[in-house]
């Protein structure tokens, strides 16, 4: 049991509890910058708080699952880099260029960054992704939702 500790013998499960764990920690501290409100009148506090709370709940049941599993033989691996700076350029892009560019460029481009991370998706895979999810997001936050978002921004001239 002890040697589940030791970088060597750490168990994929423990690490993706302790994980879970800390991310619910990080989000339900940000949480509480907000109004919490009721549960009959939610404040805008409320809903990432118990977002929070399952999170960790989640990561205490993998964590004391790790426990009492058989030891995982196949070692953590390897970071994919590239996954990972695709991913988090992915956000970092959307963040900069929805204003300028606009909800359906802005978020093609991150949906196909993102599935582009994957080594499982080819380039015309990710693009039939990218495609589906900024059509169903335009459905459900501009036409469903009615929410104020540019289609097209400034920086494209149409």
């Amino acid at each position: 049991m002890l040697d589940r500790f030791s970088f060597k013998g750490l168990s994929k499960d423990l690490l993706a509890g302790l994980i879970f764990i800390g991310f619910g920690l990080a989000f339900g501290h940000a949480s509480l910058n907000y109004d919490l409100g009721t549960a009959l009148r939610m404040g805008p506090g409320y809903f990432p708080l118990v977002l929070a709370g399952i999170i960790i709940l989640l990561g205490a049941i993998i964590l004391i699952q790790s426990f009492f599993a058989e030891a995982d033989e196949t070692p953590i691996g390897g970071v994919p880099w590239l996954a990972l700076l695709l991913v988090i350029g992915a956000l970092v892009f959307f963040g900069v260029t929805v204003r300028g560019l606009g909800l359906v460029p802005s978020l093609f481009i991150t949906s196909f960054m993102s599935a582009s991370a994957s080594r499982q998706t080819s380039l015309l895979g990710a693009a039939l992704i990218a495609v589906f999810l900024t059509v169903v997001s335009m459905l459900i936050f501009i036409w469903g939702l009615g929410l104020p978002l540019r289609m097209f921004g400034p920086w494209i001239n149409f």
